[in-house]
């Protein structure tokens, strides 16, 4: 019988090929950037990486926030009473209240 070929590729798991030994000495070998070079891209991606967010956005997170923290209302109880006060032909329109809410919504 003949030896087992460590070189072929796939038919071992993990094992390597030559090719993948030689890629990784290439790998390691590879030199840092010098040190003014480091400062060089720091300095670029500190000015470059900076992101604003707008006062509306910033706003809106803080509502919505503060409307998943409040407590859940259930108005099922109120809406089919009023559902059946239509259908019952019972129910009447308090116009004052209405027209007050028309112009505050306007003003």
């Amino acid at each position: 019988m003949s030896s087992i070929d460590t070189n072929r590729s796939g038919f071992f798991p993990n094992s390597k090929t030559a090719a993948d030994r030689a890629n990784q000495a290439n790998k390691a070998s590879l030199k840092r950037n010098d040190p003014y070079r480091a400062q060089q891209l720091k300095d670029t991606t500190s000015n470059d990486a900076k992101v604003d967010i707008n006062d509306a956005v910033r706003d809106f997170s803080m509502i919505k926030k503060a409307v998943d923290a409040a407590p859940e209302v259930d108005n099922s109880d109120k809406i089919a009473k009023l559902k059946a006060q239509i259908q019952a032909g019972t129910y009447q329109v308090d116009y004052d209240a209405l027209a007050d809410k028309m112009l505050a919504a306007e003003f």
